[in-house]
């Protein structure tokens, strides 16, 4: 079992994905925090209770369901929180989140999410998790404009190591990565201090300004714009586990730990595809033990807090681009191929793509769930279109 579990490649992706997902918006979390007057104690009892949150979920979640399943916090309700928070107390913020979590779990239960993806086309989910990871692909080149020399050498590593040692190659070329920085003085580690967190808590508050202005579209958003990529992600890497336990499971946990920061779990749609590519294992039946791996870095950065954090955001920015580009590509190569397979669904299927890939907010809802829903629409009109030719064509 454990030289199953225990591989390099297994555990390399695990760790990507957590570095990927902490990097990239933990620092919207203490802008969330700050917005309610939170003290350190307690936006370190915020990163504690998201860290816990997300290792149990994932380890719990991947090992029952034998299928690579990561959690990962609500960025884009984080975003919201930044701006909706203000003029909100602490509790009252809490409050919010324990009620947004509740829907949540509500939603799992009812099995809202599962009745929605038997009839959402295989081609326009795979288009929109297309467009998702588009924008990590793109970065691994942005990040030349900035740090040319670091991700020519990283890219080059990739490309002629991968055919002598593919299981290795993304944990080989973050290595090469974070040796490079330290050669060229990138590396910040001045800033980071030991430090554990303890959870604080925070008696919740409800209001009616806090549940409308804050736990309803904390909600939506969660649901549209995390757990519909999710679903989609682990769909289009061929995993099928029933969706709705899953929903309920990061809206339970959202419920137990909203009193301590928790603000909202759910699938994780980027982060997890690390962890389902070929680089993280060549076997997709042991792939889960990639998730696990991450659910346990998970739980350190939790127990550690504010350390991690500091930790994560010493690399440059370059780096943690270009290590997600790399390990995405194989993801983002099989995504296109299935929302490209069938010709009659090519275009709606490029229309989603472009949608979602375009980055655009209505209603704070992000472009992922606004791809999701044009494409489906326009997939039912084309299809209730042909249907009614063929049968005024055979009356």
């Amino acid at each position: 079992m454990w030289r199953e579990a225990g591989s390099l490649s297994k555990i390399s992706a695990g760790f990507i994905a957590v570095l990927v997902g902490y990097s990239s918006s933990a620092v919207i979390i203490f802008q969330a925090a700050e917005a309610v007057g939170a003290t350190p104690a307690q936006i370190s009892s915020w990163l504690w209770a998201l860290g816990v949150g997300m290792g149990v979920t994932s380890i719990g979640l991947s090992l029952y369901y034998k299928n690579p399943i990561l959690t990962a916090w609500s960025t884009p309700g984080a975003a919201l929180m930044v701006t909706s928070l203000g003029g909100l107390s602490i509790n009252q913020a809490i409050g919010a989140f324990l009620v947004s979590s509740i829907l949540i779990t509500l939603c799992g239960v009812a099995g809202w999410m599962d009745k929605l993806i038997r009839i959402m086309p295989q081609s326009v989910a795979s288009a929109m998790l297309a467009g998702i990871l588009l924008q990590f692909g793109l970065g691994l080149f942005q990040a030349m404009q900035t740090q040319l020399s670091l991700i020519l050498i990283m890219l080059l590593v990739f490309v002629v190591v991968k055919p002598f040692a593919p299981r290795y190659i993304i944990l080989l070329t973050l290595l090469v990565g974070i040796g490079m920085s330290f050669q060229l003085d990138l590396l910040k580690l001045d800033a980071v201090q030991l430090q554990l967190a303890m959870p604080v808590w925070t008696m919740p508050e409800f209001s009616l300004a806090s549940v409308i202005g804050v736990a309803l579209p904390l909600f939506v958003v969660t649901m549209a714009s995390q757990n519909m990529p999710g679903v989609a992600a682990l769909h289009g890497n061929g995993y099928r586990p029933p969706i709705s336990p899953l929903i309920t499971s990061t809206g339970l946990i959202g419920v137990i730990l909203a009193p301590f920061g928790g603000f909202a779990f759910n699938l994780s749609a980027i982060t997890a595809a690390i962890c389902m590519g070929k680089e993280a294992d060549p076997n997709p039946a042991t792939r889960y033990w990639a998730a696990v791996w991450g659910g346990v870095f998970y739980f350190i950065t939790g127990l550690l807090g504010a350390t991690v954090v500091g930790l994560f955001s010493a690399f440059p920015k370059e780096l943690v681009l270009a290590i997600a580009g790399l390990a995405l590509l194989g993801t983002i190569a099989n995504s296109l191929t299935a929302a490209l397979a069938k010709t009659e669904d090519r275009e709606v299927a490029v229309i989603t793509f472009l949608v979602t890939a375009s980055g655009f907010s209505v209603l704070g809802i992000g472009s992922a769930f606004w791809g999701l829903l044009l494409g489906f629409i326009i997939h039912w009109w084309n299809g209730h279109r042909t249907a009614t030719v063929v049968k005024r064509a055979n009356t």
